[in-house]
């Protein structure tokens, strides 16, 4: 997890482990506002790996990290209530 100064919003960089079948992606997130980096560590998301890749500044983006947007445009991410196996499908 990195800073990402070159974002136009307070942004990290991920990285996401989706299992075995998926493995791992990067994506970044405008989550500062709530989140440290240091309490994000192992913490498990939801995010959508069937969308396409989105070039942001020198950074690729390969999955889309879900959240809440509040009417200050902060960002509540939306996570499992309970610890499940990662990469497991959203329905």
């Amino acid at each position: 997890m990195n800073d990402f100064p070159e974002a136009r919003k307070p942004a990290y960089q991920l990285t996401i482990d989706f299992g075995n079948e998926i493995g791992i992606r990067k994506s970044s997130a405008q989550i500062t506002v709530h989140y440290k980096k240091e309490d994000l560590v192992h913490r498990q998301i939801i995010a959508v790996v069937n969308f396409p890749k989105k070039q942001i500044g020198k950074f690729m983006s390969e999955c889309l990290v879900l959240g809440a947007i509040g009417k200050e445009g902060d960002v509540i991410l939306l996570a499992p209530d309970f610890k499940i196996e990662n990469g497991l499908r959203i329905g």
